[in-house]
C-alpha cells in the first residue's frame, strides 16, 4: 500500500480523498452555520428561530437546501444564459478552493505552501467576478447596481486586509500560515499569538472580514429594503443556493484567517495543554458567533459612510501600521517582539 502511493496514480487518489474530506468538513459546516446564524439572531429578538424539522431544528439547514434543489429554474428572458449560470459557479468554487491550503493542525493542510497568503488572496478577489457576471447576465437594473456595489466595496476592502495581513508578514518573515502559527508558540499561551503585538489591527480586520464578504452592517450589495437581494434578485433554486453557499463558505474562511493570524490556529490558549485541530475549529466558530453578533445588533451603514471608512479611515492606518511595524521589527524592540522572525518564526 505504501509502495503505491508513491505512484502517480496514489498520489492524484491520495490528493483526491484529502480534497474531499476538506470539501465535505466545509459543506457539513455550512449546514450547522446557517442553523446557528438564524438561532443567533432569533436569540437576540426574543424568538425560537428553527425548531420544527428535526431535533431542535437541526435539519432545517438539510429541508432548505432540498427546497432549492427541486425547485424550478427560471431565466430571465433576456439574460445571457452562460454567463447567467456560470457566475454562482465561479463563486461557489473558488470559495471553496481557497481552503487548499489552510492548515488545521500541524501537517493538516492539502497543500502547504510558502505563499499560501498570496493564494487565498488571488482565490478570493477573483470571487468578484462572480458576482459582477451575475449581475450582468440577468439583464436587470438591481442586479447590476448590486454587483457595481460589491466590486467598489470588496476591491475597496481589500487592500485593507492586504496591508494588516502584510503587518504580520513582516513579523513572521513568512507567507505560510503553518510558519506565522508556529511564530506564535511560545510557554506563555495566548498571551504569545499576534493578537497582542498586532493589537489594533485585530478591529480592523475584523471589520474588513465584514465588508469583504457582503456581511451586515455592510451588506450593500444585497441591501433588502433598496435592491431586493442585489446582484441575486433574478436567482432561483440551484444557483441561488451556490451563491449563498459561497458567501457562508467565504465568511467561514475570515474566521479561519482571524484564528490563523492573530490567534494562535490550532495552538493552546493555555501553556500545559496539548495543541490541535479542535482549537483551530472552536476558534473559527467562536468568530462565526461575533460575526453573527454583528450581524444581529448594528445597524447597516449607507453606502457613502462604508466607502468613506474603506478609504479615509482604514487605509491609512493599516498603511501606518505597516511601516510602525517595520520599524519595530527592525530594530527589535522588546526583544523581538514584533520580529518572530528572530525567535524561530
Amino acid at each position: 500500500m505504501a509502495d503505491f502511493l508513491q505512484t502517480g496514480l496514489g498520489i492524484a487518489l491520495l490528493i483526491a480523498a484529502q480534497s474531499l474530506m476538506i470539501v465535505a468538513f466545509v459543506m457539513i459546516s455550512l449546514l450547522f452555520l446557517v442553523y446557528g446564524d438564524r438561532k443567533i439572531w432569533a436569540a437576540v429578538q426574543m424568538r425560537k428561530g428553527p425548531n420544527v424539522v428535526g431535533p431542535f431544528g437541526l435539519l432545517q439547514s438539510v429541508a432548505d437546501a432540498l427546497k432549492y434543489v427541486v425547485k424550478e429554474i427560471v431565466v430571465p428572458a433576456g439574460a445571457d444564459r452562460p454567463v447567467f449560470f456560470l457566475a454562482p459557479i465561479i463563486s461557489f468554487v473558488l470559495a471553496i478552493l481557497a481552503w487548499a491550503v489552510v492548515p488545521f493542525d500541524h501537517g493538516w493542510v492539502l497543500a502547504d505552501i510558502n505563499v499560501a497568503i498570496l493564494f487565498v488572496f488571488a482565490a478570493s478577489s477573483l470571487e468578484v467576478y462572480g458576482v459582477i457576471m451575475g449581475g450582468w447576465a440577468s439583464n436587470s437594473k438591481y442586479p447590476f447596481l448590486g454587483s457595481l456595489r460589491s466590486a467598489a466595496q470588496m476591491i475597496s476592502y481589500e487592500v485593507s486586509l492586504g496591508l494588516i495581513i502584510i503587518g504580520i508578514i513582516i513579523s513572521t518573515g513568512s507567507m505560510s500560515f503553518s510558519a506565522i502559527v508556529e511564530a506564535q508558540k511560545g510557554s506563555y499561551g495566548l498571551l504569545n499569538w499576534y493578537w497582542l503585538p498586532h493589537f489594533p489591527m485585530v478591529f480592523l480586520f475584523f471589520i474588513s472580514a465584514l465588508a469583504e464578504t457582503n456581511r451586515p452592517p455592510f451588506d450593500l450589495p444585497e441591501a433588502e429594503s433598496e435592491l431586493v437581494a442585489g446582484f441575486m434578485v433574478e436567482y432561483s433554486s440551484t444557483p441561488y443556493l451556490l451563491f449563498m453557499a459561497g458567501e457562508y463558505i467565504a465568511i467561514f474562511l475570515m474566521c479561519a484567517l482571524i484564528s490563523l493570524l492573530f490567534f494562535g490556529g490550532w495552538l493552546s490558549p493555555i501553556p500545559g495543554i496539548g495543541d490541535g485541530w479542535w482549537w483551530m475549529v472552536a476558534k473559527m466558530w467562536v468568530f462565526f458567533f461575533m460575526f453573527a453578533m454583528v450581524k444581529a445588533i448594528v445597524p447597516r451603514y449607507r453606502y457613502d459612510q462604508l466607502m468613506r471608512i474603506g478609504w479615509k479611515v482604514f487605509l491609512p492606518l493599516s498603511l501606518g501600521w505597516v511601516v510602525i511595524v517595520a520599524f519595530l521589527a527592525k530594530f527589535e524592540v522588546f526583544g523581538g517582539f514584533w520580529a518572530r522572525w528572530m525567535i524561530g518564526g
